[in-house]
């Protein structure tokens, strides 16, 4: 009988181990980006990522919301010179607290102007006119994303959409890297090809993109694609990389986990210009009383992600004028001024402070338009900036390339 008590005893803790084990391990239940095999020839190497810690997040009924995997470390290999041609021999300021912008210069009719000098800008912090630092026109190297929306909406649009891609793609030049990302839903954000500057690799990525069904979650897409370009060889001391993303849409979003104040509160934390080519004439132009249609509000959606970070926005007609919306965006990111300038507000108290550019008036001239992002996070002392939970576009092995 002693016998009999003590197997029970044991049986019965081994029991409870195992329950307690298993009610330890949480879902972690955030958005990730997915990577496939074509990540690995891109022959660039990646920043170590740190394991984020997972956070239990409520779900609401219905909704995909995938477990968050971290993709595999690339190889090591050694980091490229920045070839001289952006500026051998110039100076490059490291100060911490300078604020370093890209601003675009259009006349009435959007068309770029690359001739205004440095003393014809004005900077405004919080309407407080602020000391330029550093101006340049040189280009700069570009690390940019191609997001496209690969939903059952835009079907008809797909080879046009990989046409713009490759216009956008083949006018890269030395320095410049492109990764490419394909969207549905929450649970299918893939990489298809990882930063690379192999236009071979882009341009085959862009053939392989193929349409599925699925609720179109672009404030994820968004999210995560803007996370990792501004991640992507930050905090290298000579660092003058300007940032983008080139977002393909119809523009409705229809099952985000992120809601649009969490994405815009992390994008004013990062300098990543968001442009976007907008597919919204399919779309329901009917609303209610309460209730907006959902192209205007794909419309808002797109036109504040241009706004608000300095990029621009575009509603095409008809696929016939998606060469031309590819050649523009080509050249309004060939044409920008980097300019630098030291906050005289000096608090670093992680408030938000909103910026303004201006050029002067000129005798005889057209008038100018400076356009850059609209504002950033001040630093704080006290500890890292809040923002949402760490995510990264996760690992996932390719799909079947089914239709519904």
């Amino acid at each position: 009988m002693a016998g009999f008590v003590v197997v029970a005893l044991i049986v019965v803790g081994l029991t409870l181990t195992t329950v307690l084990a298993t009610a330890s391990q949480g879902t972690d239940s955030r958005p990730r980006r997915s990577t496939n095999h074509n990540s690995a020839g891109s022959g660039q190497q990646h920043a170590q990522t740190p394991t984020p810690t997972p956070v239990q997040r409520p779900s609401q009924p219905g909704q995909i919301v995938p477990i968050l995997v971290e993709p595999p470390p690339p190889p090591p290999t050694p980091t490229p010179t920045p070839p001289t041609e952006y500026g051998e021999g110039e100076i490059v300021r490291t100060d911490t607290d300078n604020v370093l912008l890209n601003v675009r210069v259009i006349d009435r009719n959007n068309r770029p102007i690359d001739s205004v000098r440095e003393d014809e800008f004005r900077i405004f912090e919080d309407g407080v006119l602020q000391p330029i630092t550093s101006f340049s026109r040189q280009e700069v190297p570009i690390s940019y994303g191609l997001a496209v929306d690969t939903s059952g909406s835009l079907r008809s649009q797909l080879p046009s959409v990989i046409d713009a891609g490759k216009t956008i793609i083949n006018s890269n030049k030395t320095g410049d890297e492109t990764f490419l990302v394909r969207f549905v839903s929450s649970d299918r954000i893939e990489t298809v090809q990882d930063f690379t500057a192999n236009q071979d690799l882009l341009l085959d990525a862009l053939d392989s993109l193929y349409v599925e069904g699925g609720q179109t979650a672009i404030i994820d897409a968004v999210y995560l694609s803007a996370e990792h370009i501004a991640e992507y060889k930050k905090g290298s001391t000579d660092d003058r990389r300007r940032r983008a993303l080139i977002v393909i849409t119809d523009g409705e979003d229809r099952n985000s986990f992120y809601k649009q104040e969490q994405l815009f509160a992390r994008l004013r934390e990062e300098d990543v210009q968001i442009y976007v080519i907008g597919f919204v004439n399919e779309l329901d132009r009917e609303g209610g009383l309460i209730r907006k249609s959902s192209r205007e509000k794909a419309v808002n959606l797109i036109n504040k992600l241009a706004t608000e970070t300095g990029g621009r926005a575009f509603f095409p007609q008809s696929i016939a004028e998606v060469p031309q919306i590819a050649n523009e965006i080509v050249r309004d990111l060939r044409t920008q001024y980097v300019i630098a300038y030291n906050p005289t507000n000096r608090s670093r108290d992680g408030s938000y402070r909103a910026i303004k550019v201006s050029v002067v008036d000129a005798v005889g001239k057209d008038k100018r338009i400076a356009l850059t992002r609209s504002g950033r996070i001040a630093p704080k002392d006290e500890g890292p900036i809040p923002k949402p939970p760490q995510t990264r576009l996760p690992t996932s092995k390719p799909s079947a390339r089914n239709t519904p």
